[in-house]
């Protein structure tokens, strides 16, 4: 099984924390939030991880370095955008790290999640199956409404406050089949974002996308608030 870990965001809103550590590689309880995504996945059995870079992204190569030493069992490969490209469209610059897998995980690089990814695994059908979770002030996330079959019916990228028609939001980790590639080879833009574009391109072609609703812990890890809240949590979380 492979993932992508997307790990090349800059974390302008935790500066000056960030101005000298990546995003992904903040410190919670003393481990490197890149740490968990990748001892997490290796526990639900993902075996080769491509995680893609850009800012501080020679940080990012000598912990994955120090990390590899001392867990050979995984690969890890790191991709460099010299310019970003998006959420969807480091996935399609990559696709021939995903050649002959059939599905595969997507997971943003900057939430603190103890998710059971065998279990979202179990769950997925269709093209892409979106994680989400309850959010009370989603109006800078992803809202998916979705039928009694977990089938998505729509998607919405930072929905306005009249828009407003769900409170799942995207938590940024999804199973995507390799059917996708087709479509995103065939969308026309330099910056391709899966929020933005994708799925509701996807949703406009009768694609079947499925939502699993996370009963799992997660945190977006991007302000000095959350960052703080995180060193709280993780002491009771089980990954």
């Amino acid at each position: 099984m492979k993932a992508l870990i997307l790990g090349a965001g800059f974390g302008t809103r935790l500066r000056p924390l960030t101005d000298k550590i990546p995003k992904v590689l903040v410190p919670i309880s003393g481990q490197p939030l890149l740490a968990y995504h990748l001892n997490s996945l290796q526990k639900h059995g993902v075996n080769e991880v491509l995680i893609n870079t850009h800012y501080l992204a020679d940080k990012i190569s000598e912990f994955i370095e120090e990390y590899a030493k001392k867990n050979p069992e995984i690969k890890i490969k790191l991709a460099y955008e010299p310019s970003l490209l998006g959420s969807a469209g480091t996935l399609l610059h990559n696709r021939d790290f995903f050649q002959n897998e059939d599905d595969f995980f997507v997971v943003y690089g900057d939430n603190l999640t103890n998710i059971n990814y065998s279990q979202l695994l179990k769950a997925h059908a269709g093209i892409a199956t979106i994680a989400s979770y309850y959010e009370k002030n989603p109006s800078s996330k992803g809202i998916i409404v979705f039928d009694e079959k977990k089938k998505i019916k729509k998607f919405i990228e930072k929905p306005a406050e009249k828009d407003i028609i769900s409170h799942q939001a995207n938590a940024g980790i999804y199973v995507l089949n390799k059917s996708i590639f087709q479509y995103l080879a065939n969308m026309n833009t330099d910056l391709l974002d899966f929020g933005h574009d994708v799925f509701p391109f996807l949703l406009s072609r009768n694609e079947d996308m499925r939502v699993y609703l996370m009963s799992e812990f997660l945190l977006d890890v991007g302000t000095p608030e959350t960052y703080k809240q995180s060193q709280n949590e993780i002491k009771n979380l089980i990954f």
